[in-house]
Parts: structure tokens; C-alpha cells; sequence
């Protein structure tokens, strides 16, 4: 592992197009308790970075300082808290509060949520279980275990995850790999009702929890490697019955359906299988749309670096809807005419910065694609587009026309194999989310550092198997180094600190006012690092691979940090000889760890 700290990054100052705007926004009541930062509460720093907001989200899952009570703690998906119980000048004495066996190995990957004294977090292989614990003593309250299928993986591209639930007014809302959407009684985990959103044996698996917003319960599906035509869709939260659904990719008919070839967009992908989010501001949700499919691009494209009209929409995307309706709004395609499998489904991050002294409502992303966006979360306007791994497959991204910059000798066709494509297919970023503190003014990401070689095949569609039409060989990328930590500062469009990791595909990240990073890698350490200089201040080793975030929260003034462990174990084989080492470095797992502090 190796570290390194930026010099000439310097918090706070505003030389950059894009300056910082704003204040943190927690309770005093629980500041007075030592639980909680205010503007005047810094442990010896400033409390907070001038002008640095994130926006409000939805009532049902509202800024309640203590809680955590969405997959992002809100639905703008900062992954931010501002207890300070635990901080950087205390975490070393973090000790082992209680922990859990899951019941479940492989590919465990839930952040669970707590509302009040009770947490909820699920397991993987369906989920095959979903608990209500008590969040001060891991006692468990209630276990949901339904009947499923046996035959759910085979219908799962990428391993039998459930990423977590959802909680409104009362209800635990759960998606499940045989695509039906569930809810449940929080107090007694008695199932309400049962609705399948999608037939799983096409290829589309529920993986992550809905947005629930006002009623409604929404959520999307996986399959863009199966030839799925993805979308959203909405339910009642009361009775399980469909509002609307949103229609992913645009055929002939629709609105931009020029964007296609013929009727190819009806097995076009675009499955929005990650987590949404929120602005309450303009009541307005995003999501994120998985690649294209096929791979080979020539059927639904040009096949060419000049595709013209042809960019597969909504494909390898963000959307921007009104949650009422589904209607979109307006959208930005990070990879048009996708062909690497650079999803978009990476979590957009909300927070509010100034651009040229004027306050811009922002949506960033670290995209799979190898660029950071940040984007007017209210127009769609791309402000800007940096690459923050190595990136071989565009020269660039043009800020006028929103548009990458493509290297024609890295784009792959039946008589054009190609070599050292960077990022390989697992993206600079995969879905392990990432971190926005308002206090630092700085994103921290887990990012991957592979290429890889590539060919086209000629594809054919079957049902509920995959429908790529391409082959490929990944390896490392430059550098010496497979994986990497890194604080991002999206104003200055450069990073800030970063740890060089040995393996690709590590986990997700969770900062708080604390000045603390919570992070996991596929090795299996849990640490909390320094959140201005990435100095590791705690280590633990936890037995299995970590893809999960971590999350925080408070109970009877007590503050606690959780995180689930157990690697993936279908992927590792797509990963080369990175991926022989992940599976060598430790065992399968499937356990929930939590910590406080000790005496």
C-alpha cells in the first residue's frame, strides 16, 4: 500500500472555475451531547469548508443527524454523517460492539439502515434473509426468510447481491433476485405484499433497495448483459400496485428512438440496477442506466467512432425524472454508443457548488468510464469531465458538445480487435459507492486501475442468457498498483490525497464530521483514515473481501459504526490474474460488524 498527500491542494481556496458553497447543516440538540458538528464544533479545524451545501432530500428519508436511514444516509447519496462521537483523534480506540453471521456467503454487500434503536440489513442469495436487530446490542427482533427459486443465479450477471432495504412510514421495502418487490411490517416483519416487478429468467435480478418517495416505492433491475430493455418503475407503497414505468431505452416510436438502429433498442440494456437519488429542492430523482447491449455496438450503431444520431439512448446514462410520473426530465450520456460495458449506474452525489461566484446545483460522478462529471442537476448541463484513472479510450471529453473525444483505435470491431483499452470493463469505478463531506470539500473514491484487450463477436439474442458479442482479456494497468483510494476535490478537479492499493474492486467509502474516512478493501481491512490527509488512523482485519460502505449512527448517546463483509465470487473470474489473487487473498464471507468506542 502506498500513500501520498497532494501539496498543492489547499482546502478552501477558490482559484478554480467551480469554488465551494456552503454550511453543514446539524442539530444543535445533538451537538450539545458531543454526538453531533456545528459550523462552531471543528475538533480543533474549521468546521466547515465556506459555502459547501448538500441539498435536502425527501421527508421520508429527512437529515436526522443520529440516523442512517437510506443506502446514502439521505437520498442525495453523500454518505456524509455528522456525529463526531467517534473522531479523529479518538478512533484508535474503536473496540468490537457486536456482530452477526448472516447466514448467507458470497457477494454480500448490504449498508444496513437504522430507524431509531432498530437496524435492518439483509443478506445475500435472495436476500435469503432480512433482519431487524437492535441497533445497541445486535439482538435480533425479526428475520425474514422467503421462498425463492434455486435457480436465481444463473439469471445474475454479476453474483447473488442484495445491496440493502428501504424504510417509509412504517414499511421495510425489499428488492429481491427473483424480481418481485416486497414490503414488509417494520415492527414484526410481516410480509404486507408481494408484487414482481420483472420475470427474473430474462436475466433481470432486483439487487439494490428502491427510492421511496411520497407514496411511491421505485426501483429498477439488472440484465444489460442479458439484452434486457431496461426501466423504471413506481408502485403504492400501500397496496403494491404499479403507478408508472419508464421505459429505459427509446424505441422507434418514442422520443429520441432515431438514436437506435432499427428495433434494436428493445434488447438495447440501459437496466438501472444501482441505487436513485433525490432533490426535494426540484422534486426531481436521477438514475444511472447500465451499458448497451450487445456489446458489439455495429447492431445497434455505426460500429465507428462516427455514430452521428446513433448514441443508444438512455444507455450508459444519468436521467433526471419527475418522481410522480416517470416523465424524463432531462438526461446526460457519459459513454454514447457505449461499447467497453461502461455503465452508468455509478450513484449520482448531490451537493451545491458556485461556479464563477454564481451557486450551481451540482450532481457528481465518478462514471465507469474513467471520467468524473459534474454536472447542473438542474438543467443537465455537463460542467465538467476529468478522468481520475487511467483513460485510453477517449482523448478527452468536450465540454461544449457533452461528448467524449474517442480514440478510434480503441474501439473494437469484427475486423478491428483491439489492445490496452483503459478502464478495462470493471470501470474506474464500480458500484462501490462513494463519499461526499462537506467539510473537507472533497469525494472520496475507491477506484480500479486494469485494461484490457478486446474483440468483437457476432452476437445472438437468446432469453436469459447473455448477449454480448465480445470477447476480452483483462490485466493491469500502469503504474504498479491494481486498485486505489483516493480523496477527490471536485472543484479543483484533482486529487487531493490518494493510497495505492494491491488489488482492483475494493469497497465503498463513509467520511463523517469527525474528519474520518470508513473504508473496506478486498482483502478484508477495515480502517478509518485521516479525511484531509488519507493517513490510516485504525485498522482491522474482518476475514473476507469488503465491498459494502460502511454507515454510522447514534442510539441513546452512544455512537456506533457498521459494516457488512463477504467478497463477490462470480466476478473474480472476469478479472484475470487480479481476480486469482482476490479469490486466493481470503475466503467467502457473510457478516455485519459493528464498533463504538471503548473505554
Amino acid at each position: 500500500m502506498r500513500h501520498r498527500i497532494y501539496g498543492a491542494h489547499v482546502a478552501g481556496t477558490s482559484s478554480s472555475r467551480l469554488v465551494r458553497k456552503a454550511s453543514l447543516a446539524a442539530a444543535s440538540v445533538f451537538a450539545a451531547a458531543g454526538l453531533v458538528a456545528t459550523p462552531d464544533i471543528g475538533h480543533g479545524r474549521e468546521a466547515t469548508q465556506p459555502g459547501m451545501t448538500v441539498p435536502s432530500s425527501d421527508h421520508s428519508a429527512s437529515d436526522h443527524s443520529t440516523s442512517w436511514e437510506t443506502y446514502g444516509r439521505t437520498y442525495a447519496n453523500t454518505r456524509f454523517s455528522p456525529l463526531t462521537q467517534i473522531n479523529s483523534g479518538n478512533v484508535g480506540r474503536l473496540k468490537l460492539a457486536f456482530t452477526l453471521q448472516l447466514g448467507a456467503l458470497r457477494s454480500n454487500e448490504a449498508t444496513p439502515i437504522v430507524i431509531g434503536d432498530t437496524m435492518y440489513v439483509s443478506s445475500s442469495w435472495g436476500p435469503k434473509t432480512t433482519y431487524a436487530l437492535d441497533a445497541r446490542t445486535g439482538d435480533i427482533k425479526w428475520a425474514y426468510r422467503p421462498d425463492l427459486p434455486d435457480d436465481m443465479m444463473q439469471y445474475s450477471c454479476c453474483d447473488v447481491v442484495s445491496r440493502g432495504v428501504s424504510y417509509d412510514n412504517g414499511k421495510i421495502f425489499v428488492g429481491r433476485l427473483d424480481g418481485y418487490l416486497v414490503a414488509l411490517d417494520a415492527k414484526t416483519g410481516q410480509e404486507l405484499w408481494k408484487t414482481q416487478v420483472v420475470d427474473y429468467k430474462q436475466g433481470s435480478v432486483i439487487t439494490s433497495p428502491p427510492v421511496v418517495l411520497k407514496g411511491r416505492v421505485i426501483t429498477g433491475f439488472a440484465g444489460g448483459e442479458y439484452g434486457v430493455r431496461g426501466a423504471l418503475q413506481a408502485y403504492d407503497e400501500n397496496t403494491g400496485k404499479q403507478v408508472w414505468k419508464t421505459w429505459l431505452t427509446a424505441t422507434q416510436d418514442q422520443p429520441n428512438g432515431d438514436s437506435w438502429k432499427g428495433d434494436s433498442a428493445r434488447h438495447g440494456g440501459a437496466a438501472a440496477w444501482n441505487v436513485g437519488s433525490y432533490d426535494a429542492a426540484t422534486d426531481t430523482l436521477f438514475w444511472g442506466t447500465s451499458n448497451a447491449s450487445p456489446w458489439n455496438s455495429a447492431v445497434r450503431s455505426t460500429g465507428t467512432v462516427d455514430y452521428g444520431k446513433l448514441s443508444n439512448l438512455y444507455t450508459a446514462s444519468t436521467v433526471a425524472l419527475d418522481p410522480a410520473s416517470g416523465h424524463i426530465k432531462w438526461w446526460f450520456q457519459g459513454t454514447p454508443q457505449d461499447v467497453w460495458d461502461y455503465d452508468g449506474v455509478n450513484e449520482n452525489v448531490l451537493a451545491d457548488l458556485k461556479e464563477n461566484g454564481q451557486s450551481v446545483p451540482a450532481l457528481m460522478k465518478a462514471d465507469r468510464d474513467g471520467f468524473f462529471f459534474v454536472v447542473n442537476r438542474n438543467t443537465g448541463k455537463l460542467l465538467s469531465a476529468d478522468p481520475y484513472v487511467p483513460v485510453t479510450w477517449a482523448k478527452g471529453y468536450d465540454i461544449a458538445t457533452a461528448r467524449p473525444i474517442a480514440d478510434p483505435d480503441k474501439r473494437p470491431a469484427l475486423d478491428h480487435p483491439v489492445k490496452g483499452v483503459c478502464p478495462s470493463w470493471i470501470g474506474g469505478k464500480n458500484w462501490q459507492p462513494m463519499s461526499f463531506n462537506p467539510m473537507t470539500g472533497l469525494v472520496y473514491v475507491a477506484s480500479n486501475n486494469m485494461c484490457f484487450d478486446m474483440k468483437d463477436m457476432e452476437p445472438s439474442y437468446h432469453r436469459g442468457v447473455f448477449y454480448l458479442g465480445a470477447d476480452y482479456n483483462v490485466y493491469d494497468g500502469p503504474g504498479g498498483y491494481r486498485g486505489e483510494l483516493a480523496a477527490w476535490d471536485p472543484v479543483h478537479r484533482r486529487k487531493a490525497w490518494e493510497v495505492k492499493l494491491p488489488l482492483p474492486f475494493n469497497g465503498g467509502t463513509m467520511t463523517t464530521a469527525g474528519n474520518l474516512v470508513f473504508f473496506g478493501d478486498i482483502t478484508g481491512n477495515f480502517r478509518a483514515l485521516d479525511a484531509r490527509t488519507g493517513k490510516t488512523l485504525w485498522k482491522i482485519k474482518l476475514g473476507s473481501g469488503i465491498g459494502a460502505g460502511a454507515m454510522t449512527y447514534a442510539v441513546a448517546g452512544k455512537q456506533y459504526v457498521a459494516v457488512v463483509v463477504g467478497r463477490t465470487a462470480t466476478l473474480p473470474a472476469a478479472m484475470g490474474d487480479a481476480g486469482k489473487k482476490i479469490i486466493a487473498t481470503t475466503p467467502e464471507g457473510g457478516s455485519l460488524f459493528v464498533f463504538a468506542l471503548g473505554s
